[in-house]
């Protein structure tokens, strides 16, 4: 099958790729680079945001575009309007199927716009009049992935005597192993699944949970010190302001929030043995 992928050359997009080669399908990735394309992927130059592409020949689509900060491109020109250029183009060249990639938790009214413009995205797909297939994941991890090869290990390999605590740490997630994210795009295109599935791993953690088994990873033991929400609260949007702030409003109010979800029953025959954190982080977490 002729598989456009937009967003391809991402963290999800690059696994994705080589899980659709092994398949015997034709990936053809839209993207502004040939960066880190394997060999029997076909490279379609564009911008989704800017330009409705021409589809003449693809059998099917997948949108994984995505971004966690607004940095040369908003949350809405990446996950609504490159949506509305996709689905545009599809209908002109007569495709039916489309699979997409929102966000546990992605919905109107939180108040982050992160999580608002996934909603916009999702309901853009339903509305479509295609076949199509939305998946919801929780925090992705991974080798290559930001949260935990960037954010947490950089709190725990940092210099500081003491590990940073946003409140208690309560806030629950159910992280998911890239490759069963990758999997489950390339299953649901093969089988036809049609719906919208959140898209969990097998366990549930929380936030205080998680940066104590990256500590027992990487060998470091450091005590916590609890970052008061109040606190937070108030000194958010002037941290916001800055360049290259630790956290921006919209991390913080999913962090809050959390993301976890019970496993789907409908991915259960496509996903049976998914992987665990304890498995995957001792292969790529270091200091």
């Amino acid at each position: 099958m002729r598989v456009l992928v937009v967003g391809g050359t991402g963290f999800v997009g690059q696994h994705l790729v080589l899980r659709l080669l092994e398949g015997g399908h034709t990936p053809l990735v839209l993207s502004r680079s040939a960066r880190s394309l394997p060999q029997g992927a076909v490279h379609i130059p564009g911008d989704i945001t800017r330009e409705v592409p021409d589809l003449e020949g693809v059998e099917a689509a997948i949108y994984l575009a995505g971004i966690i900060r607004e940095r040369g491109q908003t949350f809405r020109q990446v996950h609504v309007e490159g949506v509305e250029n996709l689905l545009r183009g599809l209908r002109q060249a007569g495709v039916t199927r489309v699979l997409h990639m929102s966000a546990l938790g992605a919905r109107r009214g939180t108040g982050s716009r992160y999580y608002e413009t996934k909603a916009e995205g999702e309901e853009l797909v339903r509305d479509s009049g295609l076949s199509y297939a939305i998946f919801r994941p929780s925090l992705i991890f991974g080798p290559g992935d930001e949260f935990f090869g960037q954010v947490l290990r950089g709190l725990v390999c940092g210099p500081w005597p003491f590990l940073p605590l946003i409140g208690d740490g309560s806030f629950p997630f159910r992280p998911v192993y890239v490759g069963d994210v990758a999997e489950a795009f390339a299953g649901a295109l093969e089988r036809g699944l049609e719906g919208t599935f959140d898209l969990v791993g097998p366990k549930e953690y929380t936030f205080r949970e998680l940066l104590q088994l990256c500590q027992e990873v990487l060998g470091r033991r450091k005590p916590f010190l609890s970052i008061p929400l109040f606190l937070m609260d108030w000194t958010l949007p002037f941290l916001s302001l800055l360049p290259f702030a630790p956290i921006t409003r919209d991390q913080y109010l999913m962090l809050k929030e959390g993301s976890t979800a019970p496993f789907p029953e409908a991915l259960k025959d496509l996903l049976p043995a998914l992987r665990t954190l304890e498995e995957v982080l001792p292969a790529y977490l270091r200091c």
